[in-house]
């Protein structure tokens, strides 16, 4: 069914807050795979995402999907750090451009060099923009973000609603994967007071304080990816605090 995952999305973030699982195709870090989605699932995380690396070895990175469905019900969504990103197994794929990148390969150029690749993949398109905020890490140096200041509140919204003036679907603010801190809630919170278009945050969210509170901002989706890596056990209480954020 065409649309099924952004209306899936679209449907779920009316009623409650959505939590969503990154998760980095790299075989190091998919040893017990098959066990961690099981559990992710039974957590109750509503999607998960693949991808995020620059290295991604296509032919792993469609095992990895392969692996992920035939252990869950979840839907996989990909989360493109470059062309190698591309899998026809997956349900559908973040189309994303980094709004703030001083490169306008990031913008524009990976796009039109990987649209033939989506098309002929048959996944679902789900335009979104990417916003990387301070401190960035890894995907502001790969991205040449000019990085948004955490107190730079207009530049956030400026770039945010440029976004849904612009058609997209979705606006991911990123803090970078293992940032100290995630994106601040009054940024979150005046991001959702002046667009429609639903938001996720991601990058620096360790805790279910943390993501409970930019839920409450105004955050329709939590991804998290390194505490998944790192501490395990800490994410059902994240996904319980998410799902339990009623709209």
């Amino acid at each position: 069914m065409k649309n099924r995952i952004k209306n899936f999305i679209h449907r779920t973030v009316r009623k409650r807050a959505m939590h969503v699982t990154l998760l980095d195709p790299d075989p190091q870090k998919m040893k017990n795979l098959d066990k961690k989605i099981r559990e992710l699932e039974r957590f109750g995380t509503d999607a998960i995402l693949v991808g995020g690396s620059t290295n991604v070895n296509r032919q792993f990175l469609d095992k990895c999907v392969k692996r992920i469905k035939n252990n869950s019900s979840l839907p996989v969504i990909l989360f493109p750090g470059g062309l190698n990103g591309i899998s026809p197994y997956a349900d559908a794929i973040l189309f994303m451009s980094l709004l703030n990148s001083r490169n306008p390969y990031w913008i524009t150029g990976a796009q039109s060099a990987g649209a033939m690749l989506v098309k002929e993949a048959g996944i679902e398109i789900i335009p979104a923009a990417y916003i990387i905020v301070e401190p960035g890490m890894k995907a502001g140096q790969v991205g040449e973000a000019e990085i948004i200041k955490r107190g730079d509140i207009k530049k956030a919204v400026g770039y945010s609603l440029a976004a849904e003036y612009l058609g997209m679907d979705l606006v991911y603010l990123e803090a970078g994967s293992g940032a100290k801190e995630p994106v601040p809630v009054e940024m979150v919170k005046a991001v959702r007071n002046n667009i429609e278009i639903p938001i996720i945050v991601g990058g620096g969210i360790r805790t279910a304080a943390d993501a409970l509170e930019r839920a409450k901002a105004g955050a329709d989706i939590i991804d998290t990816g390194t505490i998944t890596e790192e501490n395990f056990k800490a994410v059902g209480d994240i996904i319980r605090a998410v799902r339990g954020c009623r709209r």
